[in-house]
C-alpha cells in the first residue's frame, strides 16, 4: 500500500473516532475503540542532544544495562529498549563528528561504549532465549554451525557455514587461485607464519620474564608471604628457582 494512502486512511479513521466519541452516549463509545496515533516526527534534530548539553564539558550519565536486569524483561521491552539505544548511539555519534568537525571536546565519550554494552548484553539474551527455545522444540541450538579452517592467510579460526550454490569442489573459480596462492604453495604465506609464529614466541618469553622478574622483588620486600598464593597467582613460574636468586634476596639474607 502506498504510504500516503495509509496516511489518509489513518486520518480519516482518527476523525471518524472522534465525531462517533462526541455525538454518541456512553454505551455506543464503550462498543468502539479509539485510534491512538504517537506524535509524527521528522526533525534532523533527534540526531542531536539536547540543547542545554551542547555547551557542557561533564554530562552526568548512568551505567550500561546487566545481563541480569535484561533476563527478567520481556521480549518487546527487549525490542523497545533496543531502538532506544539506536536512536541514542547515532545521537552520541553525531555529537561526536560535530565536535569533531568544530574542535571541540565530546564531552563523556564513554556514554558511546556504555551504549555499545547495553546492545551487546541485549543481543546476548536474546541469543539465550533463541537457543533455549529451539532446545525445547528441536533439541538442537538453532544456531548457524562453525568449523574450524585455515584462512588465506594460513591461520586457524571459526567459520559458520552457509549454503552455496556450487560445492567447493566444483568451485574452480576459487580453487585454482587457493592452490596456486592459498596456503598449500605460496611461499608468502609461509614467511608471513615463519615471522608470526617467532612474534608470538617472543611475546610469550617477554611475559614469562616479566612474571620471573617481578615474583622476585615480591621474594624480596615479602620474604614471608604465602608460597600457596604466589603459585596459584603465577603458575607459570619456577617459585623455589627464584628464591634462590640474587635478586629475591633483602639485606638481610646472609650473602653466600
Amino acid at each position: 500500500m502506498n504510504f500516503s494512502l495509509f496516511k489518509t486512511l489513518a486520518r480519516r479513521t482518527f476523525t471518524i473516532c472522534l465525531h462517533t466519541k462526541n455525538s454518541t452516549a456512553a454505551s455506543v463509545t464503550s462498543k468502539t475503540k479509539s485510534f491512538h496515533t504517537t506524535a509524527e516526527r521528522k526533525d534532523l534534530m533527534e540526531f542531536f542532544d539536547i540543547k542545554k548539553n551542547w555547551n557542557e564539558t561533564n554530562i552526568k550519565v548512568g551505567r550500561a544495562w546487566r545481563l541480569d536486569e535484561l533476563r527478567i524483561k520481556s521480549n518487546t521491552d527487549l525490542h523497545k529498549l533496543w531502538y532506544i539505544l539506536l536512536k541514542e548511539r547515532n545521537m552520541l555519534y553525531t555529537m561526536e563528528h560535530e565536535c569533531n568537525e568544530n574542535v571541540r571536546l565530546f564531552p563523556n565519550p564513554e556514554r558511546i561504549d556504555k551504549v555499545q554494552e547495553s546492545m551487546n548484553n541485549i543481543e546476548t539474551v536474546v541469543r539465550e532465549r533463541n537457543i533455549a527455545y529451539y532446545k525445547l522444540e528441536t533439541g538442537e541450538t538453532g544456531e548457524r554451525p562453525t568449523d574450524d579452517v585455515v584462512n588465506a592467510f594460513g591461520l586457524r579460526e571459526k567459520y559458520q557455514q552457509k549454503e552455496y550454490y556450487l560445492p567447493k569442489f566444483m568451485n574452480t573459480r576459487w580453487v585454482r587461485p587457493y592452490l596456486e596462492h592459498g596456503y598449500i604453495n605460496s611461499v608468502a604465506v609461509k614467511k608471513f607464519l615463519r615471522l608470526y609464529n617467532e612474534k608470538k614466541y617472543n611475546e610469550e618469553r617477554k611475559a614469562r620474564n616479566r612474571n620471573y622478574n617481578h615474583v622476585q622483588q615480591l621474594l624480596k620486600r615479602f620474604p614471608n608471604m604465602d608460597m600457596d598464593v604466589l603459585k596459584a597467582e603465577y603458575p607459570g613460574v619456577d617459585i623455589e628457582k627464584a628464591k634462590r636468586t640474587r635478586k629475591a634476596r633483602g639485606h638481610y639474607f646472609p650473602k653466600y
